[in-house]
């Protein structure tokens, strides 16, 4: 396994699986959360699935946390290699000529996403950790619409949240064709993966936003 991860294929491989494994993560959240702009009572009801649900709570949820811990490790382990091999070609490959934008940012990208990450957590994640297990409140099921709700009255906040989205646009417009292609897809197919690629990496963030802004505005 160790030699796994020490060759650069699959250093590559390891990251793309953990970065469809997110995707999939994303897919079903902003799903959620979209019913939370549909029906209060509905998003009450999924909600309290997904937050008393003890194989969503003690299985996936660690397994979640591991995944994101484990692609901005793995991401920033790829990002120092591949400085150093440029660093060696430098005088033979121009790497703005030969590469995107957005592909010789992904670190940027990946930072500013982390930092969201860590503000999601203090917004959403540790409240809910507080009022399960250490203040020990009883359950309330019809509690996480007004919750959601309460965290997007700060203009501050939503405008956090949408910068972040905008970054995470940027990060998925590279992310996941560059996912693809390390698991070795054909050169046939590679232009239908960039065309979904943007589909995904654009609908995605601009639901999260809608999400924000809607509620922002009807809270």
């Amino acid at each position: 396994m160790s030699g796994f991860f020490s060759s650069s294929i699959g250093r590559k491989v390891a990251m793309a699986l953990s970065a469809f494994f997110l995707m999939f993560f994303l897919l079903m959240h902003v799903s959620i959360n979209l019913i939370s702009v549909i029906d209060a009572d509905a998003f009450n009801t999924a909600s309290h699935f997904m937050g008393t649900n003890p194989i969503i709570q003690f299985a996936m949820q660690p397994v979640l946390i591991v995944g994101v811990v484990f692609h901005f490790v793995m991401g920033f382990i790829l990002e120092l290699k591949n400085k150093k091999a440029i660093g060696v070609s430098y005088a033979k490959n121009n790497g703005a000529a030969n590469s995107s934008w957005m592909s010789r940012n992904m670190i940027w990208s990946g930072l500013a996403i982390l930092a969201f990450i860590v503000l999601h957590f203090i917004d959403f994640w540790f409240p809910e950790i507080n009022y399960k297990y250490i203040a020990s409140l009883p359950e309330d099921p019809t509690r996480y619409f007004g919750e959601l709700q309460h965290k997007f009255v700060s203009p501050l906040r939503v405008g956090a949240y949408v910068v972040a989205f905008v970054f995470l646009a940027l990060h998925l417009m590279h992310g996941f064709t560059s996912a693809f292609q390390s698991m070795g897809s054909t050169a046939g197919r590679k232009k239908g993966l960039i065309t979904f690629g943007k589909v995904y990496a654009i609908a995605i963030p601009a639901l999260f936003i809608f999400i924000a802004l809607f509620h922002h505005f009807n809270h």
